[in-house]
């Protein structure tokens, strides 16, 4: 028998009380220890940049253990008032938000400056959830089409702040949960089947000149190379130069030398790819996909309808996030501005997806207090 001193026994007790999934925590850990090894880079060796990082890092890490006590009896009780909320703020900032670069998307509350379309990143899954779990799965078509709607409307508001990559977003993020729910796949054909019609609507009404000119970039980048095709240019010639080892840490020259626009925010996987080489991005991926895996093993784990919808929607919001920014500056996808996970500078977003890894765990981990 082995016998532990007070000490270890204490800390042995009070580890399950914190309700952390210690395996997703410490990916989170690694990827964001990473993430300032390449700001520092990016920024021109700006420690003040790392260091206002490292302050929203620790709001955020902050925040997912505050949403990680909270039970999921507790959010899904919350779910409609939160949802709700957030439509009436977005509905705010059309009536009143503060005009920055072009976009109406911040309300000012004096103290800071607060993104409602953030928040509803989470909210729009959790409502899907709360709303499909009330009804046997698979769900009927009314209640379907009753989901599509309740995430169909704060995209369009949002996309006309206008933020079409956010709105992208919310609407992929409701969609995963429809496909969770058991979603049948005649639907999902008609769906794909009405995708061409959508997107020409969406061409011709409800997209702006920029945007559109960020899709023709995407198609041929070499049209503007000095203009709206730079950015995609010069990120694949950074990716590409960095060949297989990369050139090494602070030696990058396309960010170095400013070629790289947007470095340090939008285009930070450029910098990795310039300065690690494929074998860093290798790596970097493998680290995203253990984040995951773990995340959709917990949804595989979790004991209700609500909570496997919900973990299962969480989970894909962030594997979407990760997909788009690498395709956007790999020249895969159009640019949206949607930043890199925990690596990009930035803390609007970084504070959502916490608090989403914290609902995560809080799924995880009150599961096992309910098993035993």
């Amino acid at each position: 028998m082995i016998l532990l001193d007070a000490p270890q026994q204490s800390r042995r007790s009070l580890l399950p009380h914190l309700h952390l999934d210690w395996p997703l925590f410490t990916g989170l850990l690694l990827l964001a220890a990473g993430g300032l090894a390449v700001l520092y880079s990016a920024s021109g060796e700006s420690s003040e940049m790392v260091l206002r990082q490292v302050t929203r890092l620790s709001i955020a890490f902050l925040l997912m253990f505050v949403f990680a006590q909270i039970t999921p009896e507790t959010l899904r009780r919350w779910t409609p008032l939160v949802f709700g909320s957030g439509l009436l703020l977005l509905l705010a900032v059309l009536v009143m938000g503060e005009i920055g670069k072009g976009a109406q998307r911040w309300l000012d509350l004096g103290v800071f400056r607060f993104q409602p379309s953030e928040m509803m990143k989470m909210a729009v899954p959790l409502m899907v959830a709360w709303y499909l779990a009330e009804t046997p799965l698979p769900p009927p078509l009314r209640r379907i089409l009753t989901g599509v709607v309740i995430f169909v409307v704060p995209a369009l508001l949002i996309a006309k702040q206008p933020d079409l990559g956010t709105a992208l977003l919310i609407l992929s993020a409701g969609a995963f949960v429809l496909l969770f729910a058991g979603l049948p796949w005649r639907l999902v054909s008609f769906t794909a089947l009405l995708a061409v019609p959508a997107a020409l609507i969406l061409w011709h009404y409800g997209m702006h000149d920029y945007q559109r000119r960020r899709v023709l970039t995407f198609l041929n980048p070499e049209s503007d190379p000095l203009g709206a095709g730079y950015h995609i240019i010069q990120s694949t010639i950074a990716i590409g130069s960095g060949g297989l080892y990369g050139k090494g840490w602070l030696n990058g020259t396309q960010s170095h030398l400013e070629f790289l626009p947007e470095r340090h925010t939008d285009f930070i996987f450029a910098v990795i790819g310039e300065e690690f080489g494929l074998l860093g991005i290798l790596l970097l991926l493998a680290l995203y996909l253990f984040i995951i895996l773990r995340c959709l093993y917990i949804a595989s784990r979790a004991q209700d309808t609500f909570t496997r919808l919900l973990a299962g929607g969480l989970t894909m919001t962030f594997l979407v996030y990760v997909f788009v920014n690498i395709g956007m500056v790999t020249g895969l996808l159009p640019v949206v501005g949607v930043p890199l996970p925990l690596v990009s500078y930035g803390g609007s977003s970084m504070v959502t997806l916490m608090a989403s890894f914290g609902m995560l765990m809080s799924i995880h981990t009150h599961r096992k207090l309910l098993k035993t």
